[in-house]
């Protein structure tokens, strides 16, 4: 435990010295959230069913912050440190590979829950944002989610060949990902060829579920939405370990 520790504290430094990850996991959703608030407000609308616009964006924005964590920084970070054989570096110690591998999923895992709570109490606090719905519904659409976006993450690096190739592919999903899945505009807004795309994106039915989770009791759309997510981390996370077992660690 002292070995990962040591590790968790080294990744931890890393990742706030890195400007994109810490940029758009703390900082850019709170940005978004008092931009809009400011224009829209969080007035009851029917638009919403009742709702406010921020009641309805600070769980698609949390789901940016997954985006950030899952897409960007944890897989990357990952291609970054094979192809610069640190792993290989690290199994000449006593800590392994394993230790720094495990300590990079927490560091992010850990990144992405300080994101949203501070995304949660900047719109508790500025727009008295409302939570009606269980805190087990909220807790489990939020780590599922994490889980299949880091799954999604995990596998682009094991299909990409070399580091240049993982960044075309994560900046490429990423940024497809979180404007037409409804975490920055609201998918109501967008054209019926676009409802379709949005339908094929992962993170699509992690806003579903986030935005369900924090309104309403769990309900049938709320669990088919959390049996996609599943879905997406079994399939994902299976492929992925299967083709990282070919590539070399030296």
């Amino acid at each position: 435990m002292k070995k990962l520790w040591a590790v968790i504290k080294i990744e931890s430094v890393l990742f706030m010295r890195d400007f994109f990850g810490f940029f758009f996991t703390f900082i850019f959703p709170m940005m978004m959230l008092l931009l809009y608030g400011s224009i829209y407000g969080n007035e009851p609308s029917p638009y919403f069913h009742g709702l406010g616009a921020m009641d309805m964006s600070v769980p698609a924005y949390s789901v940016m912050i997954i985006g950030v964590t899952g897409l960007m920084a944890f897989p990357l970070t990952l291609a970054y440190y094979k192809e610069n054989k640190i792993y290989k570096r690290f199994d000449a110690t006593t800590a392994g590979k394993r230790t720094v591998l495990c300590a990079q999923v927490i560091v992010n895992f850990v990144m992405t829950i300080l994101g949203f709570v501070l995304l949660l109490s900047v719109g508790k606090v500025m727009y008295g944002i409302q939570i009606t719905g269980s805190a087990f519904a909220v807790c489990l659409a939020l780590f599922l989610s994490m889980a299949a976006v880091y799954a999604v993450g995990f596998f682009l690096t094991a299909i990409a060949p070399n580091i240049k190739i993982c960044n075309l592919l994560c900046y490429l999903c990423y940024f497809t990902m979180i404007f037409l899945s409804g975490s920055t505009i609201p998918r109501e807004l967008f054209p019926d060829a676009l409802k379709k795309i949005s339908k094929a994106l992962p993170l699509t039915y992690a806003v579903d579920a986030l935005q369900a989770s924090f309104h309403h009791a769990p309900n049938q759309e709320f669990w088919q939405n959390i049996l996609v997510l599943l879905l997406v981390l079994a399939v994902c996370g299976s492929l992925g370990a299967l083709l990282y077992k070919r590539k070399s660690w030296s």
